[in-house]
């Protein structure tokens, strides 16, 4: 039996198809940190002194809030290297057969590269504000619920800012990351 080859442009469909499926799997880390800081934001509400509940576990609670938005920070920048290193594999696709300049090629080339790096930035705003708002609402009521025991335990509240700011840069570094063409 003769050596079998995957022609480069069922290679090309293959990956292409493999970036769309990551910028799904990015939008998909979105929406579930959304959801988290929803959850934890009930639940810190839920076991307000108020209700009866003796002792809440609120200084464990009030960590959530930057350990879901560190974890998104990961996930972020995973999609972030996994889609810059399809996106210059496609691009070596695109410059096998250079005898078309009529084609144009969307990661090979400069401009089109710049632009679809400028439109994904607004991922990452966006959940650079996602993050920043749901530390600060979640630390804020967290405070604002529970200030007495933040004050007799503020080592909770300070490693919870920490863990948001690093988060948060992290977020915002997000560009350097990036795919960039030759």
């Amino acid at each position: 039996m003769g050596k079998i080859s995957v022609d480069s442009n069922y290679r090309y469909i293959a990956a292409a198809n493999e970036v769309n499926a990551r910028i799904t799997q990015r939008q998909q880390a979105l929406a579930l940190y959304v959801t988290l800081v929803v959850s934890l934001l009930a639940a810190l509400v839920a076991m307000r002194p108020n209700q009866g509940i003796t002792d809440p576990p609120i200084e464990w609670l009030i960590l959530g809030f930057p350990v879901a938005s560190l974890c998104f920070s990961f996930l972020n920048y995973k999609s972030e290297v996994t889609l810059s290193n399809l996106r210059a594999y496609l691009s070596e696709l695109e410059k096998i057969d250079t005898e078309s300049p009529l084609l144009p090629a969307y990661n090979t080339d400069r401009a089109w590269s710049a632009g679809a790096n400028k439109g994904r930035r607004f991922h990452d705003y966006a959940s650079a504000i996602l993050a920043i708002g749901g530390n600060a609402i979640g630390l804020g009521a967290a405070w604002k619920i529970y200030p007495l025991r933040l004050n007799a335990e503020p080592i909770f509240l300070y490693i919870g800012v920490a863990l948001a700011l690093i988060s948060i840069i992290f977020l915002l570094a997000t560009p350097v990351w990036s795919y960039q063409a030759d």
